[in-house]
């Protein structure tokens, strides 16, 4: 298929640039493959279509200041956003203004840290080597800001109000630039409700990185290739995979990303396997999901992998009619909007 089958018409207004408050109070589209059909419910309800023994699956990673801003050596405003370690104190990283960052160029964070540009990569991005009298870590955490997507417009001198709400309140292992936005919906009563109703809860890590959200440059989607990322499931939550898996029960992932590492480890190994490992899994047209039953998403921008992915689970043509009921229902898109179940 082309990525232009993938593309949809939306509202700027329809691009939720707020949080609400309280988290669990999003829409959310039903979606169910079996009978063709898209409902509206609230994500309050999650819990009532969800079966004694179900699985849910979450994705437990917590995003890291990756935004930093400095000044070159001429005193020029720098914004550089960490993408990817590659050794000690080496960085991939997206930056702006890029065109006058070449190497040697030094970058200035206050007084404890500085990054020199190593390289220009072929696709745009800067190589550069930080250096520090402290902890690297301790620093970012201290001096960074929130990862937002470009299309979350904020004051970029005004105080980081994003730092908790583009989070998920199970948040553990630090790793990620962007936030598994399936899960920013959840609450401890919505899990409690979810536990009531006789379903279980797992969690994995995945740490989302550039790949997940870098455009698709291909016109033939087939072609395109996600950049594999880091994932980690435990020998607790392998069991309970395992487990599900062999009884027949459904398997309701959180999320694209832990559908990733899910359907990564299963068509890897034979079946759930605990340890370190990447997900290099690419979801095109044609792909026969085996791990996942049900998937909760946020709506995906155009033309955009991860549209692939939702609309290779759901079906193409009931995921491109789900999105246009969406539009026309005002439904809050990407990041902070609301979100659908699919079936």
């Amino acid at each position: 298929m082309l990525i232009s089958d993938f593309n949809y018409d939306l509202p700027d207004h329809l691009i939720a640039q707020v949080p609400l408050d309280p988290r669990q109070n999003s829409r959310m589209l039903l979606v169910d493959r079996r009978t063709g059909t898209v409902k509206d419910t609230a994500f309050t309800d999650i819990s009532s279509f969800l079966d004694r023994g179900d699985l849910v699956v979450l994705n437990n990673t917590k995003v890291f200041p990756a935004r930093l801003l400095g000044r070159s050596e001429t005193g020029a405003n720098v914004e550089i956003f960490l993408v990817e370690e590659i050794g000690d104190g080496l960085w991939i990283t997206l930056a702006r203004p890029a065109r006058r960052l070449h190497p040697g160029k030094k970058i200035f964070f206050g007084e404890r840290l500085i990054a020199e540009v190593v390289e220009k990569t072929h696709d745009g991005k800067i190589i550069v080597k930080y250096q520090t009298d402290g902890d690297f870590d301790d620093i970012v955490q201290r001096i960074g800001k929130t990862p937002l997507p470009p299309y979350i417009k904020r004051n970029g001198n005004g105080i980081d109000l994003d730092s908790e709400r583009y989070q998920t309140v199970y948040a553990k292992e630090r790793g990620a630039i962007a936030a598994p936005t399936a899960g920013l919906h959840f609450t401890p009563q919505i899990f409690d409700r979810i536990k009531s109703a006789g379903a279980e809860i797992a969690e994995i890590t995945l740490h989302i990185g550039y790949g997940t959200f870098e455009p698709v440059r291909v016109t033939d989607v087939s072609q395109h290739r996600v950049a594999s990322e880091r994932y980690e499931i435990t020998e607790t939550t392998a069991e309970q995979l395992n487990t599900a898996n062999r009884e027949g029960r459904r398997i309701v992932a959180i999320g694209t990303t832990t559908t990733r590492a899910l359907e990564n480890s299963l068509i890897r190994y034979g079946q759930f396997t605990a340890g370190r490992n990447s997900a290099d899994l690419t979801v095109t047209p044609g792909y026969n999901f085996r791990a996942v039953d049900a998937l909760l998403t946020n709506f995906h921008l155009p033309q955009s992998s991860l549209l692939v992915l939702v609309s290779t689970f759901g079906g193409h043509e009931l995921i491109m009619k789900a999105y246009k009921y969406a539009v026309e229902s005002k439904y809050r898109f990407y990041s902070y909007g609301d979100c659908m179940l699919v079936f």
